[in-house]
């Protein structure tokens, strides 16, 4: 890590702080406007069938508020050099590494097909240095605000972390398993994890089940709810096999699958029992709970392994 990071007064967060307030992307213009077609790609692969999102009147899923604004490989025209700036100088600190920590999204009217939508984007905040697990650096939150015919639509916050990485205590020591989010929406299903038990939501308005874990119906609105446990028995719904980037704990390639259970919803995790290359869409498959220790305690974690006698 540079000197510029470490020393006692940080000079290059004052640096860094004569970013905020600057245009990140100015009157940008989303690529395509909402569309039928992406709507229901985005529904197929959430698995939401709301009705809301198909046939006349539709409107969009709240949360692709982000998708109609991306530019792809190619970019936006209206991009300033404000935010590459910011992050240069991260990089000729030492701040090489980057992760996303969190997003934001306010939907003040929804998106309907046909709509062509604008954005400004702006450098909202750039934190105090933190140290964190993962290294040393800074929180760069930019806000951009999405608007059809002048009219604000939406605002989406986006917050990374670019810090230098810390180094390791001993490379001797086996990395520990990263521990899964844990917040209000979703401790019930990682307590009843913790018991080996696979539950899954289901609303008590229409019945509807439904995973990941949410506050309320994607079908109906409904915010009451209560659980069912799940089999455990499903298939192979689609699969990735993963060869690169190496993450610690992890020994690549490995395949992580999402899992169509009997039940009918689907959750993501790794498909093991058979070589990563065996694995195919449609092996059927039953969870399995694997236990895990570190220094912070036991750890309890699903995994589909493919049936006897399949693959």
């Amino acid at each position: 890590m540079s000197a510029e990071v470490s020393e006692g007064v940080d000079e290059l967060g004052a640096r860094l702080k004569a970013y905020e307030g600057r245009a990140a992307a100015v009157a940008g213009v989303g690529k395509d406007p909402v569309n039928a077609p992406m709507i229901r790609h985005w529904c197929e692969a959430m698995g939401d069938t709301s009705k809301a999102y198909r046939g006349p009147g539709a409107i969009a899923p709240p949360t692709m508020l982000q998708v109609w604004t991306m530019g792809g490989l190619s970019g936006h025209e209206g991009r300033t050099d404000a935010y590459d700036e910011l992050l240069g100088l991260l990089d000729e600190s030492g701040c090489t590494s980057v992760v996303a920590t969190d997003c934001e999204q306010e939907y003040p009217r929804p998106l309907r097909p046909g709509d062509e939508v604008t954005f400004d984007a702006v450098i909202e905040s750039v934190s105090d240095r933190k140290t964190t697990k993962l290294g040393t650096g800074y929180f760069v939150t930019t806000r951009m605000d999405v608007r059809v015919g002048g009219e604000l639509a939406g605002t989406h916050r986006f917050r990374i972390l670019k810090y230098a990485p810390a180094r390791r205590k001993s490379q001797a020591e086996r990395p520990r398993r990263p521990r899964p989010v844990v917040n209000r929406d979703t401790a019930g299903f990682w307590e009843g994890v913790a018991q080996h038990r696979l539950l899954i939501q289901r609303c008590t308005g229409c019945g509807t089940l439904r995973h990941p874990w949410l506050p309320g119906c994607n079908a109906c609105g409904c915010l009451d709810w209560d659980t069912v446990e799940a089999s455990g028995e499903g298939t192979v719904y689609s699969y990735v096999v993963m060869h690169h980037p190496p993450f610690p704990a992890f020994e690549p390639p490995y395949a992580v699958g999402l899992i169509e259970l009997a039940e009918g919803v689907r959750m993501v995790s790794n498909v093991v029992g058979v070589p990563y290359d065996k694995v195919r869409i449609g092996l059927p498959v039953r969870v399995e709970f694997r236990g895990y220790e570190d220094e912070e305690g036991a750890l309890v974690l699903p995994v589909f392994r493919v049936v006897e006698g399949e693959g």
